[in-house]
């Protein structure tokens, strides 16, 4: 059935905002496949952070090598605000169109690079360097990716639902670290344990460049802008977006309060509800990594649809107040969340099933030293609430007895992993998905509250500085910063050693929130030229 209308004018109207929609979803469809694309191929290093600490460092100190996984990993989060630099200005300059284009061509090659690297046992410390130096360029692309993108979609949209629009932007860094997980695990359960940690683990790394090239032929068909077109064609469009961004008073005093009132706390909630809170299951808990990576992706999968409900209800209420009340709740929420997560899966309050000791022990050669063994000392827990936990412990034994270190047998190679029971799976989900709600409110609202900040002639390099600061050094170093405070805490003794982490996140989200409540306006603003 056919819609009526009572005027010409009513039809046309209805024409129009058909028209403007059906544009609107083809700028998003490209915008957030590459978008979500380069997020994935960021996000599969991190997902991939337990693997690769035994393939580009030393093995001989697995704590160390996995602090250094994550430190190679921050690098990559640390260079986004000169990403976001460079490519801003060109974006501002010679167009948004243009230089999203070439982030993404970086950030592809960049991450099927990372899978062709050899290991370090085959060719020693030149294995992290060139690893460093890509994770580099892949930090730099995405310091131009995002901002680029978010700034598209927001010029294209209408004004009233331009936190709708622009929260399908956000939906896709937790849609590519859900892509980035299902990839893992669907390479893990297609090969075995022995062949994806020898090459399969490359295999996420390779599929990157196929998404790219799709990516890429779409992107390449995109308009530019219509409002930066036209601010180009009227001669309007800055020669010197980094002075006029950042050497004018007004203008560098919403990029402070962009930065220290909304994107500080955003970076740091998004990255503990989502990779921090990875990292902790494995790390901390000693969870099994593909369990963990099946109930990551479980979380992810039913909170991403909430950046949708909550960039919708920001265009209704305003961006401020989700943002705000998404920080409060974090801050008051993850200790007793954190460790709700760990007495659940503790095992020193467990009780082992009649007959749930397996016990063995196996010998093979060891592969480099002739003559010498590595001894396996294998053993199983099964508890009575059906938790299962594996421990091996790894002795290198020479011909004379353990190898000696300063009159010492050498420590024993650790590795220790916990399979948990149905019911305390499900629990485990549920309260990642709590904290990806917190992640969808403060991140929903946030491209459409930072593209109204600041005018269209520097738009794109205004709002790219502090996204990529906040999101980049105070988001980015969460997991090797909370990793490294656990691991004091652990070490002097502390009582909830494992809650150390959360320190971080809580101050900084705190500071936040004072500052945006204080001093950000409630009201949505419009796309113009003028600071209002």
């Amino acid at each position: 059935m056919s819609k009526k209308f009572k005027t010409q004018h009513e039809h046309d109207a209805y024409v129009a905002e058909k028209k403007k929609n059906k544009t609107i979803w083809g700028v998003i469809m490209a915008s957030s496949l590459g978008t979500l694309i380069e997020w994935y191929d960021f996000y599969i290093f991190g997902s991939l952070a337990v693997v690769l600490a035994t393939k580009f460092f030393p093995a001989d100190n697995p704590t160390a090598a996995f602090l250094s996984t994550l430190a190679t990993f921050a690098a990559g989060f640390v260079v986004r605000p000169f990403g976001a630099l460079f490519f801003g200005r060109l974006g501002d300059i010679i167009g948004r169109k243009y230089t999203f284009l070439v982030t993404l061509l970086i950030m592809g090659f960049s991450t099927f690079l990372i899978g062709c690297v050899p290991s370090f046992e085959t060719i020693g410390y030149a294995a992290p360097v060139l690893v460093l130096i890509l994770r580099l360029l892949q930090g730099l692309a995405l310091g131009g990716e995002y901002g680029g993108a978010a700034t598209y979609v927001a010029e294209y949209s209408q004004p009233h639902r331009r936190g709708y629009w622009t929260s399908w932007i956000q939906t896709t860094a937790t849609a590519g670290l859900f892509i980035s997980l299902i990839v893992i695990l669907v390479t893990k359960t297609s090969l075995t344990p022995e062949e994806f940690d020898s090459w399969g683990w490359r295999i996420p790394f390779w599929i990157s460049i196929l998404m790219v090239g799709v990516s890429y032929v779409i992107r390449r068909n995109m308009k530019e802008s219509p409002l930066f077109a036209q601010a180009k064609k009227e001669g309007k469009t800055s020669t010197n977006p980094l002075k006029e961004s950042f050497g004018n008073k007004l203008n560098f005093k919403f990029v402070l309060l962009a930065l220290f009132g909304a994107v500080m706390g955003q970076g740091v909630i998004w990255y503990t509800g989502q990779f921090y809170a990875m990292s902790f299951m494995q790390k901390v808990m000693n969870i099994d990594s593909a369990q963990v990576d099946s109930m990551m992706a479980l979380a992810l999968f039913l909170g991403t649809p909430l950046f949708i409900l909550f960039g919708w209800l920001s265009d209704k209420v305003g961006r401020k107040p989700i943002m705000m009340i998404g920080m409060l709740i974090a801050i008051i929420a993850y200790r007793p969340i954190y460790k709700t997560m760990y007495t659940a899966v503790n095992i020193e309050d467990k009780v082992l099933a009649e007959k749930g000791l397996v016990e063995k022990r196996t010998a093979k050669a060891h592969e480099k030293i002739a003559g010498d063994s590595l001894i396996t000392f294998h053993k199983e827990k099964t508890f009575t609430d059906g938790t299962l936990l594996k421990r091996d412990s790894i002795v290198h034994w020479a011909a004379a007895g353990p190898v000696m270190t300063n009159g010492k047998a050498e420590a024993p190679l650790i590795k220790e992993s916990i399979t948990v029971n149905p019911d305390t799976r499900w629990l485990l989900i549920f309260l990642v998905f709590v904290q990806v709600v917190f992640v969808t409110m403060v991140y929903g609202p946030i491209a459409a509250f930072l593209v109204e900040m600041f005018p269209i002639r520097i738009r794109y390099t205004s709002m790219s500085l502090p996204y990529h600061i906040g999101n980049g050094i105070f988001g980015g170093l969460l997991p090797a910063v909370a990793t490294y405070l656990v691991t004091s805490g652990k070490d002097a003794g502390h009582a909830e050693w494992y809650l150390e982490g959360l320190w971080y996140p809580i101050i900084v989200a705190a500071v936040c929130l004072v500052i945006g409540t204080l001093y950000l306006k409630t009201k949505n603003k419009s796309l113009e030229e003028d600071h209002q």
